[in-house]
């Protein structure tokens, strides 16, 4: 499938209010593809139903609004490669399915994750489950298995068989990478889910992302990516995992750092200058933390600029953010 044109792409999960690490992502993804005068995607990843929050995806759109960003397709005002929610696209995702399935990547399990635990050794760092022993794929499979697959729905979850060779590629942060995959993964669970793994490959393939710029906790889920991608015949995109954002104890920031998310700064009297001026500054794109509109910052981005170390807020961040 060819590529149309530059192409970006910020996909949050409507989980609860974006904090000030995911719009440092969602403006580094902004500003490398406008810098490239190309399109920017917002898309929302709702397949997990519920850890959905009513109202999150709106309020991401007014934070991100805020903040200074934009985009050119969306759910709302759609686009040609719609559409643009996760749990709208399940027919997206069986065709997938069958494009592996005929490739002979794919197979039935009934393990459960303590059936996993038994037989496999310690889970990487960051995994949900112990990796999956090749020893402990079906030895055959009937011809037909995948047909009876989906008419017995709830009998089996669908994994992806990997191979064992090293995957590798250029990080546009973090330079060359090679990682392997431990263990078949899972891409639809038994009752009936998608897995992130498949539907942000597929969805990021099918509508042309030629860039994918996300936080350096999904490093380690890119060699996984881009097995499937070989495996589905698409084109590789190009990788950027920004380094995180800790709070003052080191930690990873979630989006229950309630006073650092966009909206308790907007409403403690932050201005999105004044925020991004910090963004930008933390990520090497302007030498001190001075107010300065997103728009301004596109025709001097570098990926160059940006470096590998994670960026700890001071304790009084917000106070620094409103006086700034």
């Amino acid at each position: 499938m060819p590529r149309v044109t530059a192409r970006g792409r910020y996909a949050p999960s409507p989980t609860g209010f974006l904090h000030v690490g995911n719009a440092r992502t969602a403006l580094v993804a902004w500003l490398s593809v406008r810098s490239r005068g190309g399109s920017f995607v917002w898309r929302v990843e709702d397949l997990d139903p519920p850890r959905v929050v009513a109202g999150a995806a709106a309020a991401a759109v007014e934070d991100l609004r805020w903040l200074g960003l934009d985009w050119d397709e969306d759910p709302e005002a759609g686009g040609p490669f719609g559409p643009y929610v996760q749990s709208e696209r399940s027919d997206v995702y069986e065709a997938a399915l069958r494009v592996l399935h005929e490739a002979g990547r794919l197979f039935p399990c009934t393990l459960s994750r303590r059936d996993l635990a038994s037989i496999a050794s310690a889970p990487q760092a960051g995994d949900e489950e112990a990796p999956y022993p090749a020893s402990a794929r079906p030895a055959w499979l009937a011809s037909d298995w995948y047909e009876n697959h989906l008419r017995e729905a709830g009998a089996a979850a669908l994994r992806f068989r990997v191979h064992d060779d090293p995957v590798r590629f250029v990080d546009r942060v973090h330079g060359d990478i090679e990682q392997r995959v431990a263990g078949d993964f899972v891409l639809k669970r038994r009752d009936g889910l998608y897995a992130y793994q498949l539907a942000v490959v597929v969805d990021d393939w099918l509508m042309h992302v030629d860039e994918v710029v996300r936080g350096a906790d999904l490093l380690s889920s890119t060699a996984r990516q881009l097995q499937l991608l070989d495996a589905l015949g698409a084109e590789r995109p190009s990788h950027a995992h920004v380094p995180m954002v800790l709070n003052a104890a080191g930690e990873k920031l979630s989006k229950r750092d309630s006073s650092l998310t966009l909206r308790s700064l907007r409403e403690a009297g932050a201005g999105a200058p004044q925020l991004v001026g910090y963004l930008a500054c933390s990520l090497g794109l302007i030498d001190r933390p001075a107010p300065v509109p997103a728009s301004e910052l596109v025709r001097t981005f570098s990926w160059q600029h940006i470096g590998r170390a994670d960026w700890v807020l001071p304790p009084d961040f917000v106070d620094l953010v409103r006086a700034a």
